[in-house]
């Protein structure tokens, strides 16, 4: 098998067909656009108890596109299958591939009593073959972040940080902040210390210990993803979770502690990273949600993450086919359940 190429696959009719194991790399190297895509990240979803679906497009024997669905059985509730970063479509014919999948995910709705299918394409504008999609309530990856461009040299990367950063970032270099980056998994339980540190003081939603436990795991073996720390005088003030996908290295978790905050150690711990992915050949340093509204939940992250300049990209955010046949019968399931309470 091979990947797409710019032959006529377009005189070729489209087939759908399950992947499996042997064409994971085909797969990897077609799905970099994001990380949650990617084989590896299924094999963790499928640790948390997720099923997934694993589909491709194929163009005669060349993979051109796919998806991979995903389903967490929720007993007593409207369940979904979920595409985060998903479908791949071939650029030549996204229509025709989009409409092979939608069929795909009516029969996987109906083999699961699934209500209906949350796609998440990191598309910047919804194409016209989306319209019987509507926007969902709720996204699967954050639809605005913000972008470092890690292709020049680093003097100009730093030249566009807002001053505050480049001053706060000297700052906790001079103090003699020092970084490392490791997959270690003795790491995990020192990443996860702060994590948490960072969860009480912030009050926002926090994974539990086996949660990243799964994630790393999974993800160091896939040599996806690293656990960076900042140490300052001996002691732990920072740590992130960096995973790398793609052109792309993406900043997944992050925690702090509430000790010594005037070293500012997240500073030199982001611009190492940022250095890390730049040497791994990654041209754009992903902080991974941001908003450029000031009420928004997001708001005191995005005012740090702002200091190292970049650029905002929003994408259409998550979007839902209802398959109503489903829909039906689960309120119907639903409404006779509460009657025999």
């Amino acid at each position: 098998m091979a990947l797409k190429t710019e032959t006529n696959l377009m005189q070729i009719p489209l087939k759908l067909q399950t992947l499996v194991s042997a064409d994971s790399q085909f797969w990897d190297r077609l799905s970099q656009d994001c990380f949650m895509q990617s084989w590896a990240w299924a094999d963790f979803k499928e640790l948390e108890g997720y099923k997934t679906f694993r589909c491709g497009l194929f163009s005669g024997e060349t993979l051109v596109g796919g998806c991979i669905f995903y389903y967490y059985p929720h007993p007593g509730k409207s369940n979904l299958l979920l595409s985060p970063g998903g479908p791949i479509l071939p650029p030549n014919c996204p229509a025709e591939a989009m409409q092979l999948l939608l069929q795909k995910a009516a029969a996987l709705a109906k083999e699961v009593g699934a209500i209906a299918w949350r796609i998440e394409p990191l598309w910047q504008e919804k194409p016209a073959f989306l319209k019987s999609f509507v926007r969902a309530p709720a996204d699967l990856l954050p639809s605005e972040t913000l972008l470092i461009n890690l292709q020049p040299t680093e003097g100009e990367i730093l030249a566009q940080m807002k001053h505050k950063g480049r001053y706060n970032l000297q700052l906790s270099q001079k103090k003699g902040v020092k970084i490392e980056f490791t997959t270690n998994p003795q790491s995990i339980p020192v990443f996860y210390d702060l994590f948490w540190e960072t969860v009480r003081r912030q009050h926002f939603f926090g994974e539990p210990y086996g949660f990243f436990i799964n994630l790393c795991q999974t993800l160091f073996s896939a040599n996806m993803a690293e656990i960076g720390i900042a140490t300052w005088q001996g002691k732990i003030l920072a740590s992130v979770i960096i995973i790398y996908r793609g052109n792309r290295a993406t900043y997944l978790y992050g925690g702090r502690s509430f000790q010594h905050p005037e070293i500012r150690a997240s500073y030199s711990l982001h611009w190492e990273a940022m250095r890390r992915a730049k040497a791994k050949n990654c041209q754009v340093y992903d902080f991974y949600g941001y908003t450029r509204d000031a009420n928004h939940a997001y708001s005191k992250f995005s005012q740090f993450k702002r200091q190292f300049g970049g650029v905002p990209v929003t994408t259409i955010g998550a979007h839902d086919y209802f398959f109503y046949d489903n829909l039906a019968d689960t309120i119907i399931t639903l409404l006779h359940h509460l009657g025999e309470k």
